[in-house]
């Protein structure tokens, strides 16, 4: 089959690449549409070191299914859930795969991931997409439910000063879950140019360089770069929160003492839930068509890296 593989020598596009081998409970996936992130960026400098088939954004049709009693999931249009834990430590029994010390990662953490003709996928990760909804739409179910993890985490009331920093790929889906909550949140960018979209999707915006110091209730990060990191921490208020969403390659050496002196309470934020996702997707409740910025084929992967690459490019698809 046709892959995008990532190894010590790059990223590739390979046309033999072994289509992969159905494991116990398991579906063989043919994909369909899949996005391209910033973790996927990050991959190709180095983070978490991993090697093989890029890809955890994606739609897929169930192909085939390892167990008899999984033969209804054929012929399905799925997305699915990226972690798969071992299912028999105490943090799998008692809150799920996310954090098993043994875990897998779609695409990230020592699984192929989806920029490929085939994936593969335990059928309890799987959830059927509504008909209403496109595949265009139905391919952001990942990061939204990212996003949403958020709301799970951290109680937001209406009158929270609210900013998010980076009016990115993720930081546009953040923006308009916490909207959803009564809030205003104000998303923040460099460049005003950077503004204009969350502007036309009725988000409140900020130049970060204009934003008072120690202004916000509540500070969600997500720029994948150290700059962000450090203004975040300044914008929010003693006793506020700060919720870290980026990962990125590198050590960031930003001056933290102000979460001790300010007594600011730190949240990291990963995975989120995909069934909320999708309804809110199928509702039409998150605009998500508007940031996609080109769709490549699959053949076209390097030249698609390269544009998503670009400082300021939105969601950047790939088909099958």
């Amino acid at each position: 089959m046709r892959a995008v593989y990532l190894d010590e020598e790059g990223l590739r596009f390979r046309q033999n690449y072994p289509r992969p081998q159905l494991a116990a409970g398991e579906a063989t996936l043919r994909l369909r549409l899949a996005g391209i992130c910033s973790t996927d960026l990050e991959l190709i400098k180095g983070y978490a070191g991993f090697q093989g088939v890029l890809g955890h954004e994606f739609v897929a049709t169930v192909e085939e299914v390892e167990a008899e009693e999984d033969a209804a999931w054929v012929g399905k249009r799925v997305v699915g859930t990226i972690n798969l834990g071992c299912w028999h430590c105490s943090e799998c029994a008692a809150f799920g795969p996310e954090h098993c010390p043994t875990r897998t990662v779609l695409g990230i953490i020592r699984r192929d991931g989806a920029f490929a003709d085939f994936l593969t996928l335990p059928t309890a990760n799987l959830l059927e997409v509504p008909e209403s909804l496109a595949d265009e739409e139905a391919v952001f179910t990942e990061p939204l439910a990212a996003a949403l993890r958020i709301r799970q985490q951290i109680t937001v009331s209406p009158s929270d000063r609210v900013a998010v920093v980076g009016p990115g790929r993720l930081g546009l889906l953040i923006g308009q879950v916490l909207a959803l909550a009564g809030g205003e949140p104000t998303l923040f960018g460099r460049r005003k140019e950077s503004l204009e979209l969350p502007e036309k999707l009725g988000l409140d915006t900020g130049l970060i360089g204009e934003a008072a110091s120690d202004a916000f209730d509540l500070v969600v990060e997500a720029t994948g770069n150290e700059g962000g990191l450090a203004e975040s921490l300044r914008l929010v208020r003693p006793k506020g929160t700060l919720v870290l969403k980026s990962t990125f390659q590198g050590r960031a050496t930003v001056d933290l003492t102000k979460l001790v002196v300010g007594e600011v309470r730190v949240t990291g934020s990963r995975c989120g839930p995909f069934a909320p996702a999708l309804r809110l997707l199928e509702q039409g409740a998150i605009q998500v068509k508007p940031l996609i910025e080109a769709e490549y084929s699959l053949r076209e992967a390097i030249e698609a890296f390269e544009h998503a690459a670009r400082p300021g490019v939105r969601k950047i698809l790939l088909r099958a």
